[in-house]
Protein backbone atom coordinates (compact mmCIF):
# COMPACT_ATOMS: atom_id res chain seq x y z
CA UNK A 1 0.00 0.00 0.00
CA UNK A 2 1.29 3.48 -0.90
CA UNK A 3 1.97 5.54 2.19
CA UNK A 4 0.95 9.19 2.62
CA UNK A 5 2.07 11.34 5.56
CA UNK A 6 1.16 14.91 6.54
CA UNK A 7 2.89 17.71 8.46
CA UNK A 8 2.16 21.26 9.58
CA UNK A 9 4.55 24.05 8.62
CA UNK A 10 4.10 26.03 11.84
CA UNK A 11 3.97 29.81 11.49
CA UNK A 12 6.98 31.52 13.06
CA UNK A 13 6.91 34.72 15.05
CA UNK A 14 9.80 36.80 16.31
CA UNK A 15 8.98 37.85 19.86
CA UNK A 16 11.98 40.17 19.61
CA UNK A 17 14.47 40.89 16.84
CA UNK A 18 17.57 42.97 17.52
CA UNK A 19 19.90 43.82 14.64
CA UNK A 20 23.46 44.05 15.97
CA UNK A 21 25.91 44.27 13.08
CA UNK A 22 26.14 44.48 9.28
CA UNK A 23 28.62 41.86 8.09
CA UNK A 24 31.11 42.06 5.24
CA UNK A 25 29.23 39.31 3.38
CA UNK A 26 26.11 41.49 3.22
CA UNK A 27 24.21 39.59 5.90
CA UNK A 28 23.44 40.87 9.39
CA UNK A 29 24.19 39.50 12.83
CA UNK A 30 20.98 39.48 14.83
CA UNK A 31 19.57 38.27 18.12
CA UNK A 32 16.03 36.98 18.03
CA UNK A 33 13.50 35.09 20.11
CA UNK A 34 11.59 32.57 18.02
CA UNK A 35 8.17 31.20 18.93
CA UNK A 36 5.72 29.17 16.86
CA UNK A 37 1.98 29.01 16.33
CA UNK A 38 0.16 25.70 16.43
CA UNK A 39 -1.09 26.32 12.86
CA UNK A 40 0.35 27.18 9.46
CA UNK A 41 0.71 25.76 5.98
CA UNK A 42 -0.05 22.06 5.48
CA UNK A 43 2.12 19.60 3.59
CA UNK A 44 1.60 15.98 2.63
CA UNK A 45 3.82 13.52 0.82
CA UNK A 46 3.06 10.22 -0.89
CA UNK A 47 5.59 7.60 -1.90
CA UNK A 48 6.50 8.02 -5.58
CA UNK A 49 9.21 7.22 -8.12
CA UNK A 50 10.27 10.86 -8.64
CA UNK A 51 10.02 14.14 -6.75
CA UNK A 52 7.09 16.40 -7.61
CA UNK A 53 5.25 19.33 -6.04
CA UNK A 54 1.63 20.47 -6.30
CA UNK A 55 0.40 23.67 -4.64
CA UNK A 56 -3.08 24.73 -3.55
CA UNK A 57 -4.61 26.97 -0.90
CA UNK A 58 -5.55 30.65 -0.61
CA UNK A 59 -1.96 31.83 -1.17
CA UNK A 60 -0.94 29.16 -3.67
CA UNK A 61 -1.60 31.14 -6.84
CA UNK A 62 1.57 32.02 -8.69
CA UNK A 63 3.88 29.87 -6.57
CA UNK A 64 6.32 27.90 -8.67
CA UNK A 65 6.34 24.11 -8.52
CA UNK A 66 9.82 23.70 -9.96
CA UNK A 67 13.26 23.53 -8.35
CA UNK A 68 13.13 27.23 -7.42
CA UNK A 69 10.55 26.42 -4.71
CA UNK A 70 12.11 25.93 -1.27
CA UNK A 71 10.01 22.80 -0.76
CA UNK A 72 11.60 21.02 -3.73
CA UNK A 73 15.04 22.43 -2.92
CA UNK A 74 14.78 20.95 0.57
CA UNK A 75 13.52 17.64 -0.84
CA UNK A 76 16.35 17.44 -3.38
CA UNK A 77 18.91 18.25 -0.70
CA UNK A 78 17.49 15.50 1.51
CA UNK A 79 17.54 13.05 -1.40
CA UNK A 80 21.16 13.84 -2.26
CA UNK A 81 22.52 14.00 1.29
CA UNK A 82 20.94 10.74 2.41
CA UNK A 83 21.45 9.01 -0.95
CA UNK A 84 17.73 8.26 -1.34
CA UNK A 85 16.66 6.64 -4.61
CA UNK A 86 12.92 7.04 -3.94
CA UNK A 87 10.90 10.10 -4.77
CA UNK A 88 7.79 11.69 -3.26
CA UNK A 89 4.67 13.43 -4.53
CA UNK A 90 4.50 16.49 -2.27
CA UNK A 91 1.44 18.68 -1.86
CA UNK A 92 1.63 22.13 -0.26
CA UNK A 93 -1.54 23.80 0.96
CA UNK A 94 -0.43 27.43 1.21
CA UNK A 95 -2.43 29.03 4.03
CA UNK A 96 0.05 31.74 5.10
CA UNK A 97 0.70 34.97 3.17
CA UNK A 98 3.84 35.21 1.04
CA UNK A 99 6.75 37.41 2.19
CA UNK A 100 4.98 38.20 5.45
CA UNK A 101 7.60 37.79 8.19
CA UNK A 102 6.18 34.58 9.66
CA UNK A 103 8.54 32.13 8.00
CA UNK A 104 6.18 30.70 5.40
CA UNK A 105 8.76 29.46 2.89
CA UNK A 106 11.25 28.53 5.60
CA UNK A 107 8.59 26.67 7.55
CA UNK A 108 7.55 24.85 4.39
CA UNK A 109 11.13 23.72 3.74
CA UNK A 110 11.56 22.62 7.35
CA UNK A 111 8.26 20.77 7.30
CA UNK A 112 9.30 19.04 4.07
CA UNK A 113 12.46 17.79 5.75
CA UNK A 114 10.54 16.41 8.74
CA UNK A 115 7.99 14.85 6.41
CA UNK A 116 10.50 13.12 4.13
CA UNK A 117 12.57 12.04 7.12
CA UNK A 118 9.53 10.03 8.22
CA UNK A 119 8.39 8.93 4.74
CA UNK A 120 11.83 7.68 3.75
CA UNK A 121 12.50 6.25 7.25
CA UNK A 122 15.83 8.08 7.56
CA UNK A 123 15.77 8.47 11.36
CA UNK A 124 17.71 11.76 11.17
CA UNK A 125 17.53 14.02 14.21
CA UNK A 126 16.07 17.52 14.09
CA UNK A 127 19.57 18.81 14.70
CA UNK A 128 20.89 16.99 11.64
CA UNK A 129 18.04 18.33 9.50
CA UNK A 130 18.58 21.87 10.78
CA UNK A 131 22.30 21.77 9.95
CA UNK A 132 21.61 20.32 6.49
CA UNK A 133 19.01 22.91 5.53
CA UNK A 134 20.70 25.99 7.05
CA UNK A 135 22.28 27.06 3.71
CA UNK A 136 18.77 27.37 2.21
CA UNK A 137 17.62 30.08 4.64
CA UNK A 138 18.45 31.62 8.00
CA UNK A 139 15.05 30.87 9.57
CA UNK A 140 14.93 27.24 8.46
CA UNK A 141 16.87 25.69 11.37
CA UNK A 142 14.51 27.30 13.91
CA UNK A 143 11.55 26.14 11.83
CA UNK A 144 12.84 22.56 11.85
CA UNK A 145 12.56 22.51 15.65
CA UNK A 146 9.45 24.75 15.65
CA UNK A 147 9.81 25.53 19.32
CA UNK A 148 10.86 28.50 21.41
CA UNK A 149 14.51 29.34 20.81
CA UNK A 150 17.10 32.10 20.91
CA UNK A 151 18.82 32.74 17.58
CA UNK A 152 22.18 34.41 17.06
CA UNK A 153 24.37 35.13 14.06
CA UNK A 154 22.09 35.23 11.03
CA UNK A 155 19.56 33.36 13.17
CA UNK A 156 20.96 29.88 12.56
CA UNK A 157 22.90 29.61 15.84
CA UNK A 158 20.15 28.30 18.09
CA UNK A 159 19.64 27.84 21.81
CA UNK A 160 16.42 25.94 22.49
CA UNK A 161 14.39 27.49 25.31
CA UNK A 162 11.69 26.45 27.74
CA UNK A 163 8.52 27.86 26.24
CA UNK A 164 6.43 27.09 29.32
CA UNK A 165 5.62 30.75 29.98
CA UNK A 166 4.02 31.09 26.57
CA UNK A 167 2.85 27.63 25.54
CA UNK A 168 -0.93 27.58 25.08
CA UNK A 169 -1.29 31.37 25.08
CA UNK A 170 -3.71 32.67 22.45
CA UNK A 171 -2.28 34.30 19.36
CA UNK A 172 -3.73 36.59 16.71
CA UNK A 173 -1.80 37.22 13.48
CA UNK A 174 -2.72 40.11 11.17
CA UNK A 175 -1.31 40.91 7.74
CA UNK A 176 -2.51 43.78 5.49
CA UNK A 177 -1.97 41.60 2.39
CA UNK A 178 1.04 43.69 1.44
CA UNK A 179 4.31 41.86 0.82
CA UNK A 180 7.49 43.60 1.97
CA UNK A 181 11.01 42.78 0.84
CA UNK A 182 13.25 41.37 3.57
CA UNK A 183 16.33 42.45 1.60
CA UNK A 184 15.04 46.01 1.26
CA UNK A 185 14.20 46.21 4.97
CA UNK A 186 17.65 45.04 6.08
CA UNK A 187 19.36 47.25 3.49
CA UNK A 188 17.64 50.29 5.04
CA UNK A 189 18.82 49.50 8.59
CA UNK A 190 20.74 52.51 9.92
CA UNK A 191 23.67 50.50 11.29
CA UNK A 192 23.08 51.49 14.91
CA UNK A 193 23.41 48.66 17.44
CA UNK A 194 20.70 49.37 20.01
CA UNK A 195 21.76 46.59 22.33
CA UNK A 196 21.32 42.92 23.10
CA UNK A 197 18.23 41.01 24.12
CA UNK A 198 18.15 40.97 27.91
CA UNK A 199 16.12 39.18 30.56
CA UNK A 200 16.25 36.03 32.65
CA UNK A 201 13.58 34.05 30.79
CA UNK A 202 11.73 33.86 27.49
CA UNK A 203 8.78 36.00 28.53
CA UNK A 204 10.81 38.60 30.41
CA UNK A 205 13.19 38.88 27.45
CA UNK A 206 10.30 39.21 25.00
CA UNK A 207 8.71 42.03 26.98
CA UNK A 208 12.02 43.87 27.29
CA UNK A 209 12.83 43.38 23.62
CA UNK A 210 11.89 45.14 20.40
CA UNK A 211 11.91 44.62 16.64
CA UNK A 212 14.58 46.85 15.10
CA UNK A 213 13.08 46.32 11.64
CA UNK A 214 9.64 47.60 12.60
CA UNK A 215 10.30 51.36 12.10
CA UNK A 216 11.81 50.63 8.67
CA UNK A 217 8.92 48.40 7.62
CA UNK A 218 6.39 51.03 8.70
CA UNK A 219 7.92 53.47 6.21
CA UNK A 220 7.30 50.97 3.40
CA UNK A 221 3.95 49.73 4.71
CA UNK A 222 2.14 52.29 6.92
CA UNK A 223 -0.68 49.81 7.55
CA UNK A 224 1.63 48.14 10.08
CA UNK A 225 1.21 51.11 12.45
CA UNK A 226 -2.56 50.97 12.06
CA UNK A 227 -2.59 47.25 12.85
CA UNK A 228 -0.38 47.62 15.92
CA UNK A 229 -2.50 50.47 17.31
CA UNK A 230 -5.65 48.45 16.78
CA UNK A 231 -4.22 45.41 18.53
CA UNK A 232 -2.85 47.43 21.45
CA UNK A 233 -6.34 48.79 22.11
CA UNK A 234 -7.33 45.30 23.26
CA UNK A 235 -4.61 45.22 25.93
CA UNK A 236 -2.77 42.07 24.83
CA UNK A 237 0.14 40.67 26.80
CA UNK A 238 2.39 41.63 23.90
CA UNK A 239 1.96 43.01 20.39
CA UNK A 240 4.75 43.49 17.85
CA UNK A 241 5.65 43.09 14.19
CA UNK A 242 7.18 39.72 13.29
CA UNK A 243 10.39 39.40 11.30
CA UNK A 244 10.70 41.96 8.52
CA UNK A 245 6.90 42.31 8.35
CA UNK A 246 4.28 43.03 7.46
CA UNK A 247 2.56 40.51 9.75
CA UNK A 248 1.90 41.72 13.30
CA UNK A 249 0.90 39.58 16.26
CA UNK A 250 -0.82 39.94 19.60
CA UNK A 251 -0.67 37.44 22.46
CA UNK A 252 -3.67 37.07 24.78
CA UNK A 253 -4.39 35.05 27.90
CA UNK A 254 -7.74 33.78 26.61
CA UNK A 255 -9.48 32.94 23.35
CA UNK A 256 -12.32 35.44 23.81
CA UNK A 257 -9.93 38.38 23.88
CA UNK A 258 -8.35 37.19 20.63
CA UNK A 259 -11.79 36.72 19.03
CA UNK A 260 -12.87 40.23 20.03
CA UNK A 261 -9.67 41.75 18.68
CA UNK A 262 -10.00 39.84 15.41
CA UNK A 263 -13.54 41.16 14.93
CA UNK A 264 -12.26 44.75 14.84
CA UNK A 265 -9.59 44.19 12.18
CA UNK A 266 -10.05 45.64 8.70
CA UNK A 267 -11.99 42.86 6.90
CA UNK A 268 -9.74 43.13 3.85
CA UNK A 269 -6.74 42.06 5.95
CA UNK A 270 -5.65 38.47 6.53
CA UNK A 271 -6.01 37.19 10.09
CA UNK A 272 -5.38 33.89 11.82
CA UNK A 273 -6.14 32.88 15.39
CA UNK A 274 -4.04 30.14 16.94
CA UNK A 275 -2.18 29.24 20.12
CA UNK A 276 1.53 29.19 20.83
CA UNK A 277 3.20 25.78 20.83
Amino acid sequence: MTQTLAETAYAKINLALHVRHRRADGYHDIETLFAFAADGDRLSATEAVTLSLAVSGPFGDGLSTDASNLVLRAAQLMQQHFNVADGAAIHLEKRLPIASGIGGGSADAASTARLLNALWRLNATDGELADLLAPLGADIPACVFSRASFGRGTGTELELLDGGDLSGKHLLLVNPRQAVSTAAIFAAWDGIDRGAIEGSGLWESALAGRNDLEPIAVQLCPAISEILRGLEAHRPLLTRMSGSGATCFAIFTNAQAAIEAQATINPSYWTMRSTLR
